[in-house]
C-alpha cells in the first residue's frame, strides 16, 4: 500500500445519499480477485446506458471530473454488501479520498485497508465542499495536519483515528503491520519447536 501523502486534486460532486456497493461496482464485475482494472466499471449503471454508451448526465463523464481524485458525496456512502471490490474500483479509477457525512462501517474500514482516506464531516461543511466541487475548484488534503484546503484558501479541519492515520501516512496495510513483527514471530516459532515439538 502506498503512503498517503498530501493530496491535491479535483473533487467530484456526487450529492446522493445511500450509495450502496452494488451502485459503486455492480455484481457482474465481481468475478476477479485482482485489485486493478475495476475502475472502468465504477458506477457502471450511472455512467453507461444498456448499450454501453456513455451517459452525458453523470458527473464522472464530464471534464475535469474524469480525473477527480476526491469524491464529495452524501450520507451513508458504501452501504449494502461488504464487497471489497467497492474501494478497489474507486482507487483504480483514481479516488484517494472520499468525503461524506457518514459511511457504512465495513466500507469505511475497507477504505483504510486499501489506502483510501474516508473523511466524515457534518452536512454544513459537506455543502461548502459540494459548492466548491461544482465550481471545479481543486482541494488539498493534508492528512498529517488533518486539513482540507480549497483554492480560495478556506480551511476545514477533520478528525481521524490516530492509529489509522499512522497506517495511511506510512502505507501500512494488515500484512505490512504483521511483517513489522516478523522477528518476534520467528522467535515464537523457534520456541514452539523446542517446547511443543508435537505441534509442528
Amino acid at each position: 500500500m502506498e503512503p498517503f501523502e498530501v493530496l491535491k486534486g479535483i473533487a467530484a460532486p456526487l450529492p446522493m445519499i445511500n450509495v450502496d456497493t452494488d451502485m459503486i461496482i455492480p455484481k457482474q464485475f465481481l468475478k476477479t480477485i485482482k485489485r486493478s482494472g475495476l475502475g472502468k466499471n465504477l458506477f457502471h449503471e450511472l455512467r453507461f446506458d444498456m448499450q454501453g454508451n456513455i451517459k452525458n448526465d453523470f458527473v464522472l463523464n464530464w471534464d475535469p471530473y474524469k480525473q477527480a481524485s476526491i469524491l464529495i458525496t452524501g450520507d451513508n456512502f458504501g452501504c449494502g454488501s461488504s464487497r471489497e471490490h467497492a474501494p478497489w474500483s474507486l482507487l483504480d479509477f483514481g479516488f484517494k479520498c472520499i468525503i461524506a457525512p457518514s459511511f457504512a462501517d465495513i466500507f469505511y474500514n475497507n477504505c483504510f485497508k486499501n489506502g483510501i482516506l474516508p473523511i466524515r464531516l457534518d452536512q454544513e461543511k459537506i455543502d461548502v465542499l459540494m459548492t466548491q466541487a461544482n465550481n471545479k475548484m481543486q482541494l488539498t488534503i493534508n492528512l498529517d495536519e488533518q486539513k482540507i484546503i480549497s483554492e480560495d484558501e478556506s480551511l476545514i479541519k477533520f478528525e481521524i483515528d490516530l492509529f489509522r492515520k499512522k497506517c495511511l501516512l506510512e502505507g501500512l496495510d494488515d500484512i505490512a503491520l504483521t511483517l513489522q513483527k516478523k522477528e518476534k514471530i520467528s522467535q515464537f516459532e523457534e520456541n514452539i519447536k523446542t517446547t511443543h515439538p508435537w505441534i509442528i
